[in-house]
Parts: structure tokens; sequence; C-alpha cells
């Protein structure tokens, strides 16, 4: 299978996998004959923000699904009313005269690292379309994306599993702690290879990286088999069927071989079974994420791509009790502001921060990008739950690592945190971006099922947002007040009101 061929290897015509793409091999997976790592489109941009093309190696995609709120994360509002604004207070970041929402202390002392994009923007309030927007760079065809189909756009990890593959373990795009539902068993459109077809597909890992269990029983050993046995016998994957029946009653056999593949290679890579060995990690570090299912799933993505893992999509995950809830994940259409002040803000805050600190002190930042975005943000004004609902018109995400400009906010809403005034983004732009970062042009070409040449990407590259050094090198003291890190309990023992 394409993901765990090495670039160098020799196919069965002699021929190599930089040849097989350069002369189309890959057309029936998709790709065009334009060579797709060249940017031949971006020469009228300048030599600083030419320097970034290519500057990442690893990306990882921190989706905040269900919504989170502009005006309790990057974009407070302290002048409008009160009945919009909420009753949080902004504080001042790192830099000066830039003011997030007091929920983020951390992130505040942080700022310098930040490309905060105040314009976000899709007009389109429903999960499941705007969510495909956001990470395919496309509009979906459709009046709800809440099936997945062959016709599809491809993730943008499903991009990156193609053409940047892994050279050290046998995966490339991995997502993480559960797939993306509308309900349960109900798979939400644009987290598959799509029209790439299943080898471009991510590799789920279903987990609760924070449980005392935590394991892939997919990618382990059955009892009798040694890891030397496994080794020693290459047809020695037959004797592995009975151990992942369960993956193919639920799969077709395409996937299913896909799987048992890719497995086997995780059982005889050390590096790529080590990568999920969270007891590995000082327990000090592990509480720094924040001990529950995102933040050590956040602190397993940063192990992944350390061991040589392309993308990673981190899941905001669902909690026990939450599908009869009113205030799912980030969607929080009743309690906003005991929702964010008790469970969520402060989840992602610690996580956030511990992310990109222990990136920097690892030397990773500097080939890793790291985003932050939900599938759109909240209504300006509350609902009669006391909840923020849908809004699409306008929200907030974060950009960190290799080759964003730090310290600075890209756009800006209006004085109720309604519209964008300037610099509105659009999801294409910033899939655009993300290639661009990982020298991928954004004109390449990709082949659909009918073999008609389509631009990979609509959009055009964030350049005022790319660079090798901070947008400005004033700093000052955050105002933010940092408590203890929060005993993270599920969403049905918290206090409401």
């Amino acid at each position: 299978m394409l993901s765990i061929i090495d670039p160098n290897d020799r196919n069965s015509s002699g021929i190599n996998r930089r040849d097989w793409l350069r002369i189309g091999g890959l057309n029936a997976l998709g790709l065009s004959l334009a060579s797709p790592l060249l940017a031949e489109g971006e020469s009228s941009i300048t030599v600083e923000q030419a320097a970034t093309f290519g500057r990442v190696k690893n990306v990882i995609y921190l989706y905040l699904g269900g919504g989170p709120p502009q005006h309790e994360t990057f974009d407070p509002k302290p002048d409008a009313p009160v009945d919009l604004r909420g009753p949080f207070k902004p504080i001042q970041t790192n830099i000066p005269g830039t003011q997030f929402c007091e929920l983020l202390p951390r992130t505040s002392r942080i700022a310098d690292k930040l490309a905060v994009m105040r314009g976000l923007s899709t007009d389109d309030n429903t999960h499941s379309t705007s969510a495909y927007w956001m990470l395919t760079g496309f509009k979906y065809q459709g009046p709800n994306a809440r099936e997945l189909h062959p016709s599809d756009w491809p993730n943008l990890g499903s991009v990156v599993k193609l053409l940047k593959p892994s050279d050290t373990v046998p995966f490339s795009f991995a997502w993480l702690p559960e797939p993306m539902v509308a309900n349960p068993g109900v798979l939400v459109s644009g987290q598959s290879g799509g029209f790439l077809g299943s080898q471009a597909d991510p590799d789920r890992f279903t987990c609760n990286p924070h449980s005392p269990e935590f394991a892939i029983k997919e990618f382990s050993l059955p009892g009798d088999i040694s890891p030397l046995r496994l080794n020693k016998r290459a047809g020695l994957l037959s004797q592995l069927n009975d151990h992942f029946a369960t993956v193919e009653s639920k799969a077709n056999v395409e996937n299913y071989s896909r799987l048992r593949q890719e497995a086997y290679s995780v059982l005889t890579t050390g590096r790529a079974r080590e990568a999920f060995d969270l007891d590995k990690e000082p327990e000090a570090l592990r509480d720094r994420y924040g001990r529950g299912k995102w933040g050590q799933s956040v602190l397993l993505a940063r192990r992944l791509i350390e061991s040589g893992v392309r993308f990673v999509h981190v899941q905001w995950p669902r909690e026990p009790g939450d599908l009869s809830s009113n205030r799912p994940m980030w969607d929080t259409h009743a309690d906003n502001n005991n929702r964010v002040k008790d469970v969520l803000c402060p989840q992602f805050d610690v996580s956030f921060t511990a992310l990109i600190e222990d990136l920097e002190d690892r030397g990773l930042l500097d080939e890793t990008l790291v985003v932050a975005v939900g599938e759109f943000g909240r209504t300006p004004s509350f609902n009669a739950a006391g909840g923020r609902d849908h809004w699409g018109p306008v929200f907030s995400g974060a950009l960190a690592g290799a080759g964003i400009s730090g310290g600075q906010v890209y756009g800006e809403s209006d004085k109720n945190g309604a519209y964008p005034l300037s610099g509105k983004v659009l999801p294409q732009e910033l899939c655009a971006t993300i290639f661009h970062l990982l020298g991928i042009s954004h004109e390449a070409t990709m082949l659909d099922r009918f073999n008609r040449p389509l631009r990979i990407c609509d959009g055009e590259p964030l350049y005022h947002l790319l660079g090798s050094k901070p947008a400005t090198d004033a700093r000052q003291e955050a105002t933010g007040v940092v408590t203890e890190i929060p005993d993270f309990r599920p969403i049905y023992e918290m206090k409401t009101g």
C-alpha cells in the first residue's frame, strides 16, 4: 500500500515512487501529471514569504469541534453591551495592544508565538457543512454533510499522506482520539480520503490516552506471538486474521486489507509502537498537558509527530452524557458561561500552551505547524437557555510554529463580534497557507473520479501571517491570572446553572 512504501523502494515495474509521482503513476489515486510539490504559481511573493515554502515538516491540527465562542477566547468585546459580551473580562497578553479573554491566561503568555485570526468566516451555521469546508478547503455541494461519500473532497491530512509520507513510521496521517460524528455511528464528511481513495484515509485511533488501561488494541500482539517471531516470518501476517476480526466486521475488504498491512508495520516498527506509550513521559509533563482525554490526546499528538507522523488531527472529544445534552463539546446552546469557565477554556488553555512550549523545548516548533480552529463561532447574543448558538459569519482561530510570524492578530470583527470588519479569512485560504508551509503548491492539481483536473485548493496563502521572525519585538507582562490546573470532570458531573 502507498502509505507503507519507502520513497526509495522500487515497485514491480522498476519505477521508484518519486518517478511514479512525476510521470503520473498516481493518476488512479487522483493526482495529476503536474508536480504538486512545486510552487510555480508563487513567483510574485516576497523573498521572505518564499522562504516559508516547505518550512513545515509536521502539522498538529487541534480541532475544537462544536464551535468555540470568539468572545470567550481570542476576541473579547469589552465595549459591547453586557448581554452580548458576557461576564468575562479581557486580559492583556504579552504583546502590547493585544487582548484575549481572561479564560485564556496561559495562552495570553505565549501570544508572541501566535498568529491569531479574528476574521475567519464560513457564513454557514451547520456543523457538518461548515466543518467540511474547514477541513477540506471546499464547500460541500449539498444540504448536509452527515455521511461519507467517495466523491468527497479529501481531508487536508489525506493530501499530506499521499504527497508527504513519513519515512520513519508506517502511517502519515493519524486521527485521534475519536472520529467526528454527528450522532453515534454517523460519520461526518470531510474526514476521509474522499476521491483520492481509501489509501488516503487517516489511520483513526479511537482511544482514551488518559485511561490507566490505555492501549491501541488493534496494534497489540496476540499473546502467543512475540515481536521476534513476528519479524522472523514474513508470512506470519495471516496469523493475525483472528486478532483483527473485529476490524474486518466493521470495514470493507479494501479498508481491512490496508489496516492489516499498516497494523503489521506498526507491530514490527519499534518507533511506532513506542509513540503510543505515554508512560514514558514524566508525570509532571503529563500533568502539564491536563489529565483528561483531550489533554493527553494532545500530548500523544506531540509523541506521534516526534516519531515521524506528518499530520495529526486531534478531535475535541465527546464526553459521557453529552449526546443527551444541549451543550456538548464546544456547542454551548445552554449554560455557555459555566461551560467555558469550568471545562472548555481551561482544558484548551492548559493543553495548547503545554504543546507550544513543549515543542519549543524539544526543538520541534521550528518544523511543526500547530493549528487551533473549530468549524464556526457562537452568536453574539445569548439565547433563553443562557447559551450561544451556531455562528458562521465570524470566528477566531490561531496558528503557531514553523513559518508563522508570531505576535500578531490578523483581521478584526465588529464591535459586537458578529461580522468581520477586515481581514476576512475563508477556509480555502487557511488550507492554502497550510499547503504552502508544507511545500505543496496551492496551485497543484488533482484528478477527480472522472479524470478532470482540479486545483488542490481554491484559495491563496495568508502571506501576511508568514515569516521567519516575530511580527513585533515589543513585549509586556501578561495580566491573566493562572490558577491550578482544574479537575476535568465529565459533563454529567458538572454543576450547571
